[in-house]
């Protein structure tokens, strides 16, 4: 996976929806590096579940490309208890967005979807083909169906209009910068939270959602953030492509290897009354590879380290 030494974003003007996020940030850094002017519409100026925001974003931006990184996210937690925000806001997000984008004749849209939309049980590894042959996983299908609906619209637009929008689904990310937020945090900050709480307090016990079998495969925040780039500038199809690292880990060795991390020497009590989620996720990474030439670089432990540290220096200084 390198950089691209071709000035393909030099002087482009890029409007980064979410450009403020845990993974935005990331993307504008890249965006930045490689002299691309970027446009981050924040959540206080622009509400894009309105048209004439939406409208009034793309007046200010006057953007080249867009790439759509908003959304309404959260762990299964968040999404039982507001599956319809998280189906009405993520979809009048991005359908809106999409369409004004090709009236305004933008030149491309990077459209992100999620692992989410995979039906419950798909074939393992995931590959793209099989996007469409059972139901989501039920916590989170409003948000896995919204986003995917997304994927429906770009090549519908493609195949109508001609107009160049692509769709890629980044599995579960992680990396420094992650929302630590017990309420609405992922698996991976909640759990390295979790850990180093129980260190400070003492405590000789963590408690774990589920009972540790389902596998989950994760990507480094920065990895995903090049591949996003490296689609932008590369890929010109409709076909969703899967972002990872073809790596899968079950739950019950996560929270082990995370513990031994933190250095959590406790007991894992695991509440099996909560939901396990889907019960496995890895995906098949070939079409990336192929197509813009994106490979994982950061290795999962190295990652996990650059992650609770960041995350211990972060609360030091709080």
């Amino acid at each position: 996976m390198t950089e691209s030494k071709n000035g393909f974003w030099n002087g482009r003007k890029v409007c980064v929806t979410g450009g403020a996020g845990f993974l935005g940030s990331f993307v504008v850094e890249k965006l930045k590096a490689r002299g691309a002017q970027v446009f981050i519409p924040t959540i206080e100026a622009y509400d894009l579940t309105k048209l004439e925001s939406i409208k009034r974003m793309y007046d200010d931006s006057q953007p080249d490309l867009v790439i759509h990184l908003a959304a309404q996210v959260g762990g299964i937690g968040a999404n039982r208890e507001h599956p319809a925000e998280f189906f009405y806001n993520n979809l009048m997000m991005g359908v809106q967005l999409i369409d004004e984008a090709y009236r305004r004749k933008i030149e491309k849209f990077v459209a992100l979807g999620t692992i989410c939309a995979y039906p419950k049980f798909t074939p393992v590894p995931f590959k793209e083909e099989d996007l469409w042959i059972g139901y989501p996983e039920e916590t989170n299908a409003p948000y896995g169906l919204a986003k995917k609906m997304l994927l429906v619209q770009s090549q519908a637009y493609r195949q109508q209009y001609g107009y160049d929008s692509i769709f890629l689904m980044p599995v579960n990310l992680y990396g420094p910068r992650d929302n630590f937020n017990p309420e609405s945090s992922h698996v991976i900050p909640a759990l390295i939270r979790k850990c180093l709480e129980a260190n400070e307090a003492g405590k000789d016990s963590i408690e774990v959602w589920g009972d540790g079998s389902p596998t989950r495969e994760f990507l480094y925040v920065e990895d995903a953030a090049e591949g996003i780039l490296l689609a932008a500038e590369k890929y010109n199809s409709s076909e969703p492509v899967n972002l990872g690292s073809g790596m899968e880990i079950s739950i019950k060795d996560l929270v082990t290897l995370i513990a031994k991390l933190t250095g959590f020497t406790g007991k894992l009590v695991w509440d099996t009354s909560k939901p396990n989620g889907q019960p496995r996720r890895r995906l098949d990474v070939g079409r990336a590879e192929r197509e813009f030439g994106f490979k994982a670089q950061v290795g999962f432990e190295e990652g996990l380290r650059y992650t609770i540290d960041w995350y211990i220096q972060k609360t030091a200084k709080a």
